[in-house]
């Protein structure tokens, strides 16, 4: 009998195999939109559709959200990126829920690699929302105010998620690596880690931690998204903790010294 760790282990890694299977994350595409980067991850094929190898896909969930947990155990940023139309509320979510930036509409080409010219326009909206709360748009004629109004729409629309956005993030969490390529693209440019739930169509090659399931149902976005995030808010945790012991040893070194200087 293995140990009761490893018990506990394999108890865990079935339960979540059996949301997986519930989420509806083992459908792949067809056989012929399959990528040859995924070939371990697929577990056969059932009436022309590829079945993923959920097994497979646990484990390579462990490692994401590890990572992802590391990095906000240590202060930074990552950002969330999904366009079509199954992912864009539930990213938008998720990332609120945990306060990262995102992208669910479009991908400005060049956010990454002109970053600065980026920043010009999230101002250009800070700007305007300013000047709405200031009560200063009034100076302006009504069709000058209606330009304004469309602009400010347009801004909103693409830059919204990304106002707190200060310096490029330390990673990506993408839905659809192929749907989203520029980001992708841009993300490797500029040596930006990528995570990424992606189906059996994708070309994972490149991408430093793959989750290979369903990428276009809700349910299984919605599954991948929450163990994420969940993941990011237990490094938070640790990040809280390690800083309140250094704020302790901190205090501790000032109470020394000053029972020193008063001896």
């Amino acid at each position: 009998m293995p140990p009761m760790s490893q018990q506990v282990q394999d108890q865990n890694k079935d339960s979540i195999i059996r949301e997986l299977f519930k989420a509806g994350a083992h459908f792949g595409l067809a056989r012929r939109r399959r990528h040859p980067s995924v070939s371990s991850f697929i577990f056969g094929f059932k009436n022309k559709t590829a079945i993923i190898n959920l097994e497979e896909t646990v484990k390579s969930m462990v490692e994401a959200n590890k990572f992802v947990s590391d990095l906000a155990s240590e202060g930074k940023k990552v950002l969330f990126v999904g366009n079509k139309n199954e992912a864009q509320e539930i990213v938008r979510r998720f990332a609120d829920s945990i306060d990262m930036p995102y992208v669910n509409e479009r991908w400005i080409g060049g956010t990454f690699t002109n970053f600065p010219e980026i920043k010009k326009r999230v101002n250009r909206l800070l700007e305007i929302k300013d000047q709405e709360e200031k009560g200063e748009l009034g100076k302006y004629t009504k069709k000058e105010r209606g330009v304004i109004a469309k602009e400010k729409k347009d801004l909103e629309r693409y830059f919204e998620g990304i106002i707190g956005m200060e310096k490029l993030p330390a990673a990506i969490v993408v839905i659809d690596s192929d749907a989203e390529s520029i980001a992708v693209t841009e993300a490797k440019q500029r040596g930006v880690k990528i995570v990424a739930l992606a189906s059996s169509d994708c070309n994972i090659n490149g991408i430093d931690y793959p989750v290979v399931a369903n990428d276009a149902q809700v349910s299984s976005i919605t599954f991948f998204l929450k163990s994420i995030t969940e993941a990011y808010k237990e490094g938070k945790k640790l990040q809280v903790a390690k800083e309140e012991i250094k704020a302790k040893e901190v205090k501790s070194e000032e109470t020394k010294v000053e029972k020193v200087e008063a001896n």
